[in-house]
């Protein structure tokens, strides 16, 4: 067998997806993310639409939240999943789909900037991401992770319409690109112009310098079409959420978050949210940055994974708050992290073919070892980490008693929790006064104080302790009449207020307290209920986009014109000249 061709050839796409289904096909099965920070919150949001798929409007937390805050493209897939494999399994396929789509996505991008060859090592390299670990299996974001790899693949038919003005490619990108807005708001608010940017400069690179045979004025009119088609399409396919975000924006006191924190004070944050995400990139930094200020065609790209590394850093330099103002008090940053990272991968694609070339058998040993060291230490962390979701008790026990003997008729309070909370919503028909949403909640008693989810309550110090007490003061109002305690830090204080002990579950981990004089929970009238215009329009839209996407993708091949400048080595004499023979 010859290695040294091998190390010579671009590597199939199909072997690139069949390794991220090796990698992370397994770890999905065995069901690892289901302790992930937002894992349950997703099953949770899913589980509505399995029961209420028109009716946005969801009682069981906060006495009552449209789920229209959030698009529900991921969740609505769970739910027709989880008919035939459960909902928990039901998350594990789609995040699975999710992590098969993205190198694809990565290739697809990475040809835009480089040749096959290094689009297919940028392709591999991103199934061992770190930071797609942690998002996976620390974090449990299931929603950016869908979102950025449909961007990735609809972002190529933006450059190919734009400098070729092939139909189809319009037609499948903007399809492509709104199913990817109906997966994730953040990644369509932000991700887009972050990952567009660089492409749309590169369009006018390449009019300016006659790559093409359009004229730059031609190449910017197109690709302000599609930007004005997917924009168009974003507004219908996500009325409902913009209908909500405008009648109820986002008001509440900022709730604090260690992705924001300065990284060089706190050294735990710093390997959280930088070491552990970068990984083995940390070392191909220099080349990133020489290679892609070097070679003009590399240099947009270059510029967007700058930006979007600083903003990754959050409040390490001053940049993301200046340009961001109050939203950067609402934004969690890893996801700038993941998007960096993913920006980075068709310049390590290069570093990756030059030390193949020169080192041979050495460097791809290197390589892999590298590669299974920054996956592996992500793995690792989960346990490292000691800010990692603690193990709670048997939550089963509590949604038994919701459910029996009228309990439902009750709204209800976990306190010690932790993220099961979603979890105990999820197989409950009780509603709760809490929730795991912070973006979704209008009920006075949380939105004034700077805290997020009442079962986490001391974490937040002084203003999560506040918000405890106000809810307990207004426990008639709401119907409020059980507590479930996993941490006897708050004992003290329910005893103070007038809550008294009733039973124990799991050998003592557990205490359920009840209040006598609380009468039966009933529904809390809002102006925020969806209308029926609006359910159905969510029912339809968002999936119907996602499928149309893929029978798009499927169904309507390329224009033979198109794929033969897509795969011309000539659009990349640049990067070819830095090969190491």
């Amino acid at each position: 067998m010859n290695l040294n061709g091998s190390y010579s050839r671009p590597i199939p796409l199909l072997a690139i997806v069949l390794v991220a289904l090796a990698v992370h096909g397994p770890l999905l099965l065995m069901q690892l993310p289901a302790g992930s920070f937002d894992a349950n919150f997703h099953i949770f949001l899913a589980s509505h639409y399995a029961h209420h798929w028109f009716n946005p409007w969801n009682e069981k937390w906060f006495a009552g939240f449209s789920q229209t805050t959030y698009p529900p493209l991921t969740h609505q897939w769970i739910a027709l999943v989880s008919t035939v494999a459960g909902l928990k399994m039901g998350y594990m396929l789609v995040q699975l789909v999710a992590v098969l789509l993205l190198p694809v996505g990565v290739f697809r991008y990475a040809r835009i900037w480089v040749d096959e060859r290094a689009a297919s090592y940028a392709a591999l390299g991103s199934v061992f991401l770190g930071a797609l670990a942690f998002l996976i299996y620390q974090a449990g974001q299931l929603a950016t992770i869908t979102s950025a790899a449909l961007y990735l693949n609809a972002l190529p038919y933006f450059y190919e319409w734009s400098v070729q003005a092939s139909g189809r490619s319009l037609i499948k990108g903007v399809v492509v690109s709104l199913a990817a807005a109906a997966a994730h708001h953040v990644t369509l608010i932000f991700g887009t112009v972050l990952f567009a940017g660089p492409v749309l400069w590169l369009i006018c690179m390449d009019a300016l310098d006659g790559q093409t045979k359009r004229s730059l004025a031609s190449s910017l009119g197109r690709a302000f079409l599609f930007a004005g088609l997917v924009g168009i399409g974003v507004g219908i396919v996500l009325l409902p959420y913009w209908v909500t975000l405008i009648e109820h924006p986002i008001h509440q006191i900022p709730i604090p978050h260690d992705s924001r924190a300065n990284f060089l004070l706190n050294s735990i944050t710093a390997v959280n949210y930088f070491v552990i995400p970068y990984g083995a990139l940390i070392l191909a930094l220099p080349f990133i940055i020489f290679r892609g200020a070097s070679v003009r065609r590399l240099r947009p790209l270059l510029v967007g994974f700058w930006i979007t590394l600083i903003f990754g850093l959050g409040g390490t330099t001053p940049l993301p708050r200046w340009l961001l103002g109050r939203a950067f008090e609402i934004l969690t940053f890893e996801r700038f992290t993941f998007w960096a990272t993913l920006m980075a991968m068709p310049i390590v694609g290069l570093l990756a073919i030059e030390l193949l070339d020169r080192f041979r058998a050495k460097a791809a040993v290197a390589l892999s070892l590298a590669a299974v060291a920054t996956v592996g230490a992500a793995l690792a962390w989960l346990t490292a980490n000691p800010f990692r979701p603690a193990a709670t008790a048997d939550v089963t026990p509590v949604i038994t008693f919701l459910n029996r003997d009228g309990h439902d008729s009750y709204r209800y309070l976990t306190l010690g929790f932790g993220s099961e909370l979603s979890k105990v919503s999820t197989y409950t028909d009780a509603s709760s006064v809490d929730g795991d949403y912070n973006s979704a909640r209008l009920l006075p008693e949380m939105t004034h104080y700077g805290s997020a989810q009442l079962t986490n309550a001391k974490f937040y110090g002084s203003a999560g302790m506040a918000s405890l007490r106000a809810m307990l003061e207004h426990a008639n109002r709401y119907g409020l009449k059980y507590i479930f305690v996993h941490d006897s830090y708050y004992e003290p204080l329910l005893t103070f207020v007038g809550w008294r002990k009733t039973e124990t579950f799991d050998n003592g981990e557990i205490t359920a307290w009840s209040k006598e004089d609380v009468s039966p929970a009933h529904r809390i009238e809002s102006d925020a209920i969806p209308t029926a215009w609006m359910g159905l329009l969510w029912g339809t839209l968002p999936i119907g986009v996602s499928v149309l996407a893929m029978f798009l993708v499927l169904f309507l091949p390329a224009q033979q014109r198109v794929r033969k400048v897509v795969e011309s080595p000539a659009r990349f004499p640049e990067p070819e000249r830095h090969y190491v023979a």
